[in-house]
C-alpha cells in the first residue's frame, strides 16, 4: 500500500467531486420542499412527503451497496451523477405542464433514491484509497465538503427569495454535470468478482452475507446502527420539519424573510457539520468510542436549549438565533458521532464486505427518518401553541438512551486496533 497517502489525487477528486456535487444537491434540496411549503402551507403535506422520499433510498442503500462492491466505484459515481441532472432538467421541462405537486413528490423521491445509490460508493471508496490509520481523517474531510451544502442553502435561500425556483435548478444541473465530469479521472482500485446465478440471487446472497456479519460476527454494528436511528428519530428528524415550519409559520415572519432565514438556517447547520467534521479530524487519535455517549447527552442538551427557548421567549428573532445555534450544535455533536461511528465499521469490516455491510448499517440508521418526518409533520400541524413539547419530550428521550448505553461503546473500544 506504499503511496496511498490521505491527499493523493484520487481521494481528493472524490473530495472535490463530492464538493461540487453536494453543492448543487443541497441548494435544490432546500428549493423544492420550502417551495411546496410556501405553495400549499401544510406541514403534514410537508412533512409526508419528505418522509416518502427517504423510503426508496432505504431501499437503494443495500442496492447501492452491493453496487459498489461488484462495479467500479468511480463508475457509479459518475452514472448517477449525470444520472441527476438530467432528472432536474426534466423536472425543468415538466413544470407548468403537469401538477406541481405530485411532480416535486416524484423529483424528490428520485433525488433520494439517488443518494441512496451514490453514497456507499463514496463511503466504499473510502478504505480503497486510504491507509487504516487515516480513515477517520479521511472521513473527516469527506465530509468537510458539507461547506459546499452550507454555500448551496445559503446562496439558495438568497437565490429562492430574489429570483424563484428556476435559477437554482439551472445552477444545479450544472453542478451534477461538472461533477459527474470531473469523477471520469478518478482511478479508484478495483478487483472484479466472479457471481454465480442471476443477479436477484447474486443480490440476495451479498444482503444475506452482510446482515449475518452485523447480526453474528460483529452484532456492535448493529447496536451502533440502532442509536444512530433513535438520533434520526428523535432529533434530526425534527430539526428537518420543525425549523421551516416555524419560520414559515408560526414565528410571524413575512414570507420573503422566513425564507432568507431559512436559508440561513440551513448555513448555520450545515456550518455544524463542517465543525463537527474539522474536530474528527482533530481528535482522531485521541477520542474513543466510550465518549460517544457524551455526544448524544450533547445531541440532546441542543435540542432543550431550542424547546426552552420556543416555552419561554417572546421576540421571534431571539427564538430563531437560539434556535438556529442549538440546531448547528446538535448538527456539529452528531456529525462527530457519525464520523466516529464510520470509521469504527469501516476499520471492523473486512475489505471485501465493506460496500455491502456500509449500505445495510447506513440503512439501518435512516430508515427512522420517514417516521420521524412524517410523525413531527403532524404533530406541528395540530399542536397549537405548544410547540417547545416536542423539543423537550425527544431530548429527554435521547438523553436516556445515552446514559443506558454506555456498555456498548465500552465494547467497541476493546474491538478497535491500537493506533
Amino acid at each position: 500500500m506504499r503511496g496511498k497517502t490521505l491527499f493523493s489525487k484520487d481521494f481528493m477528486l472524490v473530495a472535490a467531486g463530492q464538493i461540487i456535487s453536494l453543492f448543487g444537491n443541497q441548494a435544490v434540496r432546500f428549493a423544492l420542499p420550502l417551495y411546496l411549503l410556501n405553495l400549499t402551507g401544510s406541514s403534514v403535506l410537508f412533512g409526508t412527503i419528505l418522509a416518502v422520499s427517504f423510503i426508496p433510498m432505504l431501499f437503494l442503500f443495500p442496492v447501492g451497496g452491493i453496487i459498489a462492491d461488484r462495479v467500479n466505484k468511480r463508475n457509479v459515481m459518475v452514472i448517477l451523477d449525470f444520472g441527476t441532472a438530467i432528472l432536474i432538467f426534466l423536472f425543468c421541462l415538466l413544470a407548468g405542464k403537469l401538477d406541481i405537486v405530485p411532480l416535486i413528490a416524484v423529483t424528490m423521491v428520485l433525488l433520494y433514491g439517488i443518494q441512496g445509490a451514490y453514497q456507499p460508493a463514496v463511503q466504499a471508496s473510502i478504505p480503497a484509497l486510504v491507509e487504516t490509520e487515516h480513515i477517520m481523517q479521511g472521513n473527516s474531510v469527506v465530509n468537510l465538503t458539507s461547506l459546499s451544502g452550507m454555500l448551496g442553502s445559503v446562496i439558495g435561500g438568497i437565490l429562492y427569495s430574489a429570483v424563484g425556483l428556476a435559477p437554482i435548478l439551472y445552477v444545479s444541473i450544472g453542478c451534477f454535470s461538472a461533477s459527474a465530469v470531473l469523477e471520469i479521472f478518478i482511478h479508484i482500485p478495483f478487483e472484479k468478482k466472479q457471481t454465480t446465478g442471476n443477479i436477484f440471487a447474486t443480490g440476495f446472497n451479498d444482503l444475506k452475507e452482510s446482515f449475518h456479519f452485523m447480526f453474528q460476527e460483529r452484532p456492535v454494528l448493529l447496536k451502533m446502527s440502532l442509536l444512530y436511528a433513535s438520533l434520526n428519530l428523535l432529533l434530526t428528524s425534527l430539526v428537518l420539519i420543525a425549523v421551516p415550519v416555524l419560520l414559515t409559520q408560526r414565528l410571524g415572519f413575512a414570507p420573503d424573510a422566513a425564507n432568507r432565514l431559512y436559508g440561513y438556517a440551513q448555513g448555520v447547520i450545515a456550518a455544524g457539520a463542517i465543525l463537527g467534521g474539522l474536530l474528527a479530524g482533530i481528535l482522531s487519535k485521541k477520542l474513543k468510542a466510550k465518549a460517544s455517549p457524551f455526544l448524544l447527552a450533547g445531541c440532546a442538551l441542543s435540542v432543550l436549549i431550542g424547546g426552552a427557548a420556543l416555552h419561554m421567549l417572546k421576540d421571534p428573532m431571539e427564538i430563531y438565533l437560539i434556535l438556529v445555534i442549538g440546531c448547528g450544535l446538535l448538527v456539529a455533536l452528531s456529525t462527530l458521532f457519525q464520523i466516529q461511528m464510520m470509521s469504527c465499521l469501516q476499520i471492523l469490516t473486512p475489505r471485501n464486505l465493506t460496500g455491502k455491510v456500509i449500505s445495510c448499517v447506513i440503512c439501518v440508521c435512516m430508515c427512522t427518518n420517514p417516521l420521524g418526518q412524517f410523525l413531527y409533520g403532524v404533530i406541528f400541524e395540530n399542536i397549537g401553541s405548544g410547540v417547545y413539547l416536542p423539543f423537550y419530550a425527544s431530548a429527554l428521550l435521547m438523553a436516556g438512551i445515552a446514559v443506558f448505553t454506555r456498555r456498548v461503546f465500552d465494547g467497541i473500544d476493546r474491538l478497535l486496533p491500537r493506533m
